[in-house]
């Protein structure tokens, strides 16, 4: 395993991935800057006019739903399946999912049309599409925040891998992600991590930076949520608040220790 996620994280380096973003405007800068600071290349773009030629340079595409808009649900639509065409992979956070019909009818939509290679969310987005695709108990969300824990949303993610064939990335306390069949579990991170806008949606963008060179889809979810928890942990011990944690976490992840990032994966026991 730790080797597997130290070739993920050297691949990232030597190649410096185009990852391509729709993203939301509160997080577009802060996204971008961590794809700088983690070794890869960012592209923001949204015009569906675009997407055809964008779509040939993207290393790797990353849907984000946060601040939804029809049009640019019509870009996410486009832009990935026309990744998926060549072969590329594609990255969904369902922003929200759970906090209004608009949102969780529009992260199951591009699940079901675009097929992503990964599901990146918080427990209680990912719990609310499972809850909707079993037609069980809807779970609500606090606005983009999670009310319940990753290890919670365990089984969740493993009913949506199942159903979409997708890899599913569960961020908390501990990160989780499993593609049905395996599971993996993260070890790290900051307490000020939920109090900085952005890091669930910069951990969405670095896993579109590994899913563009890791072929194996559980690794590479597990390999960014490892970067992230390293880097965040690190920045979180030197940091005064959450004001001096962002630019701490930019330099702990254009610093990282592979090593350290890759000792935080483990496989979780059934």
């Amino acid at each position: 395993m730790k080797a597997q996620i130290l070739n993920a994280i050297r691949a990232v380096y030597d190649s410096v991935p185009l990852v391509h973003s729709i993203t939301n405007f509160v997080v577009m800068q802060v996204s971008a800057n961590a794809l700088l600071a983690a070794h890869a290349s960012p592209l923001m773009a949204h015009a569906v006019e675009e997407m055809d030629d964008l779509t040939d340079i993207d290393a790797a595409l990353v849907l984000n739903i946060g601040t939804l808009d029809p049009a640019w649900l019509e870009s996410m639509e486009l832009a990935g399946s026309l990744m998926k065409k060549k072969g590329k992979p594609v990255v969904l956070d369902p922003v929200g999912a759970g906090a209004s019909g608009l949102r969780t009818r529009s992260a199951l939509r591009l699940l079901d049309t675009v097929r992503p290679d990964i599901l990146r969310g918080n427990a209680s987005e990912i719990m609310a599409l499972a809850a909707e695709i079993r037609s069980a108990d809807k779970v609500t969300t606090k606005g983009v925040d999670s009310r319940n824990s990753s290890d919670e949303a365990l089984d969740s993610a493993r009913a949506l891998a199942e159903r979409f064939g997708c890899a599913v990335s569960v961020s908390g306390e501990r990160d989780v992600m499993t593609d049905g069949r395996s599971s993996l579990v993260v070890e790290g991170g900051s307490p000020l991590m939920p109090l900085v806008t952005g890091m669930g949606c910069s951990a969405s963008a670095v896993t579109g930076a590994y899913a563009a060179v890791c072929p194996d889809r559980l690794i590479a979810a597990a390999a960014a949520m490892a970067v992230m928890a390293s880097a965040g942990e690190k920045a979180g011990a030197r940091a005064k608040g959450p004001g001096s944690f962002l630019p701490a976490f930019l330099d702990e992840l254009y610093l990282l220790d592979p090593e350290d990032a890759a000792s935080r994966v483990r496989v979780l026991e059934a």
